[in-house]
């Protein structure tokens, strides 16, 4: 009887040990989590977001800036779809500026400017004032369109006539639409799905030309 009960007051020790243990490491644990800033509660929360509106503002004003235009220094690149419409030489710190502006139908851009896909060049003139030098005046394509000499030739169109004197003496060529029976210059890049047939040494003014035909 007496081993017994000795027995029965070693389990009820055991016990009540195991529980104050677990008491303690519950305190430590909190502990640590006060003094490395992981318990949860104000002090942990994240910081609000900036309102929508806010950014949304901040957006609308940059791109109405962006669409009106403006100065760019020199070498800076200009933004695509834009081109350059005047040059100020004391601008940024002497080194000269360029003034972008959305590409349009028609619109006068300096000799230096990009010009954006689907665009010819029709007419030049030296001494422009803005430009600081020559000036061309950019247009869309169109099926049938006097080009001055080094304009863009845009996809799936050829040239097919050439003035020696247009364009206020440069010269000029005429472009049209790729299409079966064509007979264009030199120089043309032939389109896609086509290829060059008979040659005609007196086409395209004196310079030679090729009947295009479908593949």
């Amino acid at each position: 009887m007496i081993r017994r009960h000795h027995r029965l007051l070693d389990r009820s020790s055991w016990a009540a040990l195991r529980g104050r243990l677990a008491a303690v490491a519950g305190v430590v644990a909190v502990l640590a989590a006060v003094l490395t800033g992981t318990a949860a509660g104000p002090a942990s929360a994240a910081p609000a977001a900036a309102p929508v509106s806010s950014v949304s503002s901040v957006s609308s004003a940059s791109s109405a800036q962006l669409a009106v235009g403006g100065w760019i220094c020199r070498g800076t690149a200009v933004p695509p779809g834009y081109v350059i419409t005047s040059y100020d030489a004391g601008r940024c710190n002497g080194a000269g500026a360029s003034y972008t502006q959305p590409a349009q139908d028609p619109l006068w851009i300096c000799a230096s400017s990009p010009i954006p896909a689907g665009y010819v060049l029709t007419d030049h003139v030296t001494g422009n004032g803005p430009c600081l030098g020559d000036a061309w005046l950019m247009r869309l394509v169109t099926d049938g369109v006097w080009t001055c000499a080094g304009s863009p030739i845009p996809t799936g169109y050829v040239m097919t006539g050439h003035y020696s004197t247009g364009c206020r003496g440069i010269g000029s060529w005429f472009q049209q639409l790729a299409a079966p029976g064509l007979s264009i210059c030199p120089g043309n890049p032939v389109p896609a799905g086509y290829h060059l047939g008979a040659y005609n040494s007196s086409g395209c003014a004196g310079l030679g030309s090729w009947v295009l035909l479908r593949n």
